[in-house]
């Protein structure tokens, strides 16, 4: 089906609609290095706000006297919020432009953010949380798509890397500022602190986006969007990526969901400040992002995703260790391979897709967030039942999954192989 048929964006990848002389920006060209770093304020933001509460979750049950399972609601709400909202938010962004979808979801998110501190109960926080991941829903799949249409096709990885890294970075700020601001005044002031740099980050992303210079405005019926989502469901290729994403996701969720419990507990039993500090380790995750490029270059896309599951899963078998060294490094392992995955299923997709670019998007960022609201209740549920190795078996039992999806991807892609050498 073509683009003009669905409705959808017409100027995606090397469409044959952007003429050669099309100046889509690449490393170096002018406005790149502004629309990356406005990006990458995009991707702080909203992770920093997706899992504001994710280190404080401890902390959360002590004030309200429930267990992991229940506090682990505040971050499953938000992510579930995001998942649910994902893909008409893409739809809004193919009829009103990716930068007005994006600024008015942050908008909205860093408002909410400063209400999330008042909170008087558990349910009314875990409320307002399904609210925040609502509006944040604007951000992953416009970004993308943006992305997609703005950047030269050889950039694209790379520049979605930098997105990718953003949200690491966020997502490591905002858990280590958390946890030394809890430390001495309680959770409420942390999570507020972190809705203030949210709106920094916001002012300046608005401020340094460029504007779209690709962007064909398409519909908002219904018909046409039911069309294009189902062009998507109906691609193999497409299906497994937003599976491996959410399968990555559901790891990633489990594990920074339940590790703060169990490093208050003992052998540990660790201060707040220092359990925040933990999350530094997404630095690494900023490294792997940024690289994956290069990673496919090397191995091609599903040599990148089998090295990132393997090392995903080292990871999660070192994070068994009683010492909290092994842990750390664990920790480092997981974050790296989860990132990697992320930045290489996410690039995909969006090459993948030959119409419908941000409808293919939001599909993938709804199955990444409805992993990721999976892993932090059922990884909660497990370590609840079975301590920490029972969260360390979920994880091992998605990445098992990511491995077994990408071989049915090898083996597809070996039999069209043959049946085109036959064929010729």
């Amino acid at each position: 089906m073509s683009p003009a048929s669905t409705g959808a964006s017409t100027i995606v990848g090397a469409d044959a609609s952007v003429p050669a002389s099309d100046s889509r920006v690449s490393p170096g060209g002018p406005g790149y290095r502004r629309m990356s770093f406005a990006l990458f304020l995009a991707g702080v933001a909203t992770f920093a706000l997706l899992y504001s509460t994710q280190a404080l979750l401890p902390l959360i049950s002590g004030e309200f006297g429930v267990a992991a399972s229940d506090a682990s609601w505040t971050v499953a709400a938000a992510t579930g919020g995001l998942a649910l909202f994902v893909l008409p938010m893409s739809a809004l962004s193919e009829r009103f432009g990716r930068r007005a979808v994006m600024t008015a979801s942050l908008a909205v998110a860093v408002t909410l953010g400063l209400l999330v501190p008042l909170a008087p109960s558990l349910g009314v926080l875990i409320a307002l949380r399904a609210l925040q991941g609502a509006a944040l829903a604007g951000l992953p799949a416009s970004a993308t798509a943006y992305l997609a249409e703005e950047v030269s096709p050889k950039a694209l990885v790379t520049a979605i890397g930098l997105f990718v890294a953003g949200n690491s970075v966020g997502g490591m700020s905002g858990r280590v500022i958390t946890g030394w601001v809890a430390q001495e005044w309680g959770w409420r002031v942390a999570v507020g602190v972190i809705g203030v740099i949210a709106v920094a980050c916001a002012v300046a992303f608005r401020l340094l986006l460029p504007a779209p210079r690709h962007f064909k405005a398409g519909s908002l019926r219904p018909g046409v969007l039911a069309r294009t989502v189902r062009d998507h469901l109906s691609d193999p290729l497409l299906c497994r990526l937003y599976a491996i994403g959410a399968l990555f996701m559901t790891v990633f969720g489990g594990v920074y969901t339940v590790i703060g419990y169990r490093l208050t507990e003992a052998p540990f039993s660790l201060p707040q400040g220092i359990i925040g500090s933990i999350f530094l380790v997404y630095l690494v995750g900023t490294v792997s992002a940024s690289t994956a490029g290069r990673l496919v270059g090397r191995l091609g896309r599903r040599g990148a995703l089998y090295a990132a599951g393997g090392t995903t899963a080292a990871g999660l078998l070192l994070s068994l260790a009683g010492s909290l060294p092994l842990v750390l490094l664990g920790l480092v392992l997981i974050t790296a391979g989860f990132f990697a995955g992320h930045a290489v299923a996410s690039s995909a997709v969006s090459k993948t897709a030959t119409h419908g670019r941000a409808q293919a998007s939001a599909l993938y960022q709804s199955a990444y967030y409805i992993g990721s609201s999976a892993g932090s209740t059922v990884g909660a549920i497990a370590f609840h039942a079975g301590g920490w190795a029972g969260t360390v078996g979920v994880g091992l039992l998605a990445v098992l999954g990511v491995v077994t999806i990408t071989g049915l991807g090898t083996r597809a892609a070996r039999l069209q192989r043959r049946r085109l050498a036959a064929a010729a």
